[in-house]
């Protein structure tokens, strides 16, 4: 059978059109721009234990259908029987479409002959039983080395690659072709030539935390994600966290966004932010251990519920289900009104973290976030990404607020009493506000005060305030400059919190 790729008729001067295959997984989708281009030749590579196996199964479970067949080649890599074993640990593995619309088919006798010649035969022949639209060859990396090992002519195998493509092309396949082909193999095999598409995945080690990684060097008709891109492997096979980028759009119409402003559940605290946070701002709260960060988070969250704003929590320090004083927060969960995130695993990706985010503000179509705090949230991530936190935080303050959502930072920062920090990573300039708590000695006590260090392009309050907590949350005192009139019984005259907004 001979496919004939161009449109039939007079009409040569009209333009073919790509079909994407969906992957049946969102993420490998986005990653390749949309799915796998049908009838393309694309080539999986990567070092032992990067998950090509994984990820060939795993497109192969989700493209394959009794209309789509797949056929399975296996040369002199793992034996079928026991990747068999191992693959059907995953939930995307399909025992009913083994021998169905999924074949697997050795090649090993005939590859350890060498005679490239027959493994096409044996190819062909498969391929005219079955009518396969998938085809996958693990590994041409294998024949690559026998060929070398036999001492055959070096255009032997480049022949046999290229027989190999106009064999799949003739016959109207998408093929996949995995090989352990190293950074610089990728620019000089035959393979990775005739090839349409290049998924090329990678482990690195660093400081004992692992890393996994993939990317798209091309994808022949598609616009794929450019970049290196995170990913692990878990129950459902690969997950592709992809690096986050700032829609444009939503970038633009942020002027607008920020006319609107809401409470952050304080009332003279919105007084003193010059009548509320505007939407899509970020608020950084920093200050010691104590000093009411989450209180105030939580009274964020409280006041979205009551404006039937939904929120998010993303926590990574003490379990909100864990505390035993915040009933307030608890109840907010309990009620749907808050949802959360919560992780205090290690070797974390920010894209990840990014994904999950993402994927819970629109389930809930929230419009407020916590970040609990950005300490935890160092800690949490991978040394290669907490060593440049100041970037990370910066790509994900971008992509949320880019989201319309608004945040709220809380930052745990030591309290030296001598100097003045509003964040410990150098990082307060990607803030639009921050309010800085602090402990103050008056008259041998330890007081807190709280002000606020800037509204990004509006009017503040620039005094410092006592306040204290109770049950009921965040109470707001006198202003430290009155502080001694107050003692005394004559304290200064000086505007309400009330006519701070206006």
């Amino acid at each position: 059978m001979i496919f004939n790729p161009l449109p039939q008729g007079n009409g040569m001067d009209r333009k073919l059109s790509i079909t994407s295959l969906p992957t049946g997984s969102s993420g490998l989708d986005k990653l390749f721009g949309g799915g796998v281009p049908e009838l393309s030749m694309n080539v999986i590579a990567g070092e032992p234990g990067s998950g090509k196996t994984t990820l060939a199964q795993q497109l192969m479970f989700g493209m394959a259908s009794p209309s789509r067949k797949a056929l399975y080649f296996s040369t002199l890599g793992e034996p079928t029987l026991k990747m068999l074993r191992y693959q059907q640990q995953f939930s995307f593995f399909d025992a009913s479409k083994v021998n169905d619309s999924i074949f697997y088919i050795s090649l090993g006798n005939l590859s350890l002959s060498g005679d490239f010649a027959e493994v096409l035969d044996r190819i062909r022949s498969a391929v005219e039983v079955h009518g396969p639209g998938l085809i996958f060859i693990d590994s041409m990396r294998s024949l690559l080395e026998l060929s070398a090992q036999l001492d055959l002519k070096p255009l032997a195998f480049m022949r046999f690659v290229q027989q190999l493509n106009v064999e799949l092309a003739s016959a109207g396949v998408t093929s996949f072709l995995l090989g352990e082909f190293s950074d610089p193999q990728v620019g000089t095999c035959a393979v990775f030539t005739i090839a349409d598409g290049v998924i090329q995945l990678s482990q690195n080690l660093h400081r004992s935390s692992m890393v996994r990684k993939v990317q798209v060097l091309k994808m022949r008709g598609l616009s794929q994600a450019s970049g290196l891109h995170s990913f692990r492997i878990g129950r459902a096979g690969i997950e592709v966290f992809a690096r986050a980028v700032v829609a444009r759009e939503l970038s633009e119409s942020a002027p607008e966004r920020h006319n609107t402003r809401i409470s952050v559940g304080v009332p003279e605290l919105d007084a003193l932010l010059g009548g509320g946070i505007p939407v899509g701002f970020s608020l950084l709260v920093v200050g010691p251990s104590g000093s009411g960060k989450t209180v105030l988070s939580t009274a964020f969250l409280a006041e979205g519920a009551r404006q039937g704003e939904p929120g998010v929590l993303a926590v990574f320090e003490k379990s909100p289900q864990q505390s035993r004083t915040n009933e307030a927060l608890r109840a907010l969960i309990a009620t749907g009104s808050v949802g959360v995130i919560e992780s205090r695993a290690l070797d974390l990706s920010l894209d990840e973290v990014l994904h999950d985010l993402a994927d819970r503000i629109r389930g809930l179509k929230a419009t407020r976030v916590v970040i609990d705090s950005l300490s935890g949230f160092e800690l949490s991530l991978a040394p290669e990404f907490s060593e440049d936190f100041r970037s990370s935080l910066y790509r994900m303050v971008a992509q949320l607020t880019s989201m319309g959502v608004t945040i709220l930072m809380t930052s745990e920062l030591e309290d030296r009493y001598t100097d003045l920090r509003f964040s410990p990573f150098g990082s307060a300039f990607m803030a639009d506000a921050i309010l800085t708590q602090r402990y103050v000695e008056l008259q041998g006590q330890l007081r807190r005060v709280l002000s606020v260090v800037k509204v990004r392009n509006s009017a503040h309050s620039k005094d410092i305030f006592l306040y204290e907590i109770d049950a009921t949350g965040i109470q707001l005192g006198a202003a430290l400059r009155d502080y001694r009139g107050i003692l005394t019984g004559h304290p200064r005259r000086e505007p309400s919190l009330q006519t701070l907004s206006h």
